[in-house]
């Protein structure tokens, strides 16, 4: 009798389908892993910077509006150097920002009501804001959905308002 040696084509085939799938499924995982550690980096960055631009409502020299957050620190750092120590390049959305712009968005009224918002990357981040479905001045802090996607292919939001 003959003794066989190696594998047949067949299961060769069966075990680059299973690594393919355990592959596919590792690769999935990975993905939310990083929307979710970039949510959480907008999000710390928001609360922080936030605090600073909405306890008083920040009112830009061009007046109420909607401004990215580089435009705002350029504008604080020529009006007053003690500003400098605002590291603008470090401020902006891990994914879609750059130098430039930052994809942070900040509202401000005449009435000197504002937020200051960025779109998430995950759709699975839970509602905490339900009643408002666009960044809201003195809407309050939190999570929204929106009607359209933003920068991040997400209908999700988190804002923090006065």
């Amino acid at each position: 009798m003959k003794t066989r040696q190696g594998f047949s084509f067949i299961e060769m085939m069966v075990v680059i389908l299973i690594i393919g799938i355990l592959a596919t499924m590792a690769g999935v995982i990975f993905f939310n892993i990083r929307a979710k550690a970039n949510d959480t980096k907008r999000k710390a960055e928001l609360s922080q910077i936030g605090k600073f631009f909405t306890s008083s409502c920040y009112l830009p020299t061009a007046g109420a509006g909607t401004y990215d957050l580089v435009d705002l620190i350029n504008e604080l750092i020529a009006q007053d150097a003690k500003y400098q120590a605002l590291n603008v390049k470090s401020w902006r959305d891990p994914k879609t920002g750059i130098a430039t712009h930052s994809n942070y968005l900040y509202i401000v009224t005449a009435e000197k009501d504002c937020c200051l918002y960025a779109n998430l990357e995950s759709d699975n981040e839970p509602i905490t804001l339900p009643n408002i479905s666009v960044p809201t001045p003195g809407g309050g802090t939190g999570v929204f959905a929106s009607s359209t996607p933003g920068f991040n292919g997400s209908k999700k939001y988190f804002q923090i308002a006065n």
